[in-house]
């Protein structure tokens, strides 16, 4: 499956021309695939986002629109209110609020 889910996130192909430029390419690429992984782990646990592929997390949660708005101080995400899955990523960003510090 990570193998896959590589290929969907960037490593089907090498834009750049270098070795070391791919290499580079290569360590963001692995590290979008684990950053997305414990996204689905821990943010999106007991929905069917989990299991969602990266094409369809693009299509359906990356790509809703929103404003980063401060207040008082604090910083609000602003989202689309037509996006449909608007509520998912509110309820996955009050689970990640919800963690502990690390120490």
């Amino acid at each position: 499956d990570r193998i896959r889910t590589s290929k969907d996130t960037g490593l089907e192909n090498f834009p750049l021309h270098g070795f070391a430029q791919n290499q580079l390419w290569l360590a963001v690429v692995a590290l979008a695939v684990e950053l997305t992984a414990w996204m689905q782990t821990v943010a999106l646990a007991g929905s069917d986002a989990r299991r969602w592929e990266p094409k369809r997390l693009r299509l359906r949660l990356f790509s809703i629109a929103g404003r980063i708005a401060r207040h008082a101080r604090r910083i609000h995400l602003r989202l689309s209110a037509h996006a449909p899955w608007g509520h998912l990523i509110e309820v996955a960003l009050a689970r990640l609020d919800a963690l502990p510090d690390p120490l």
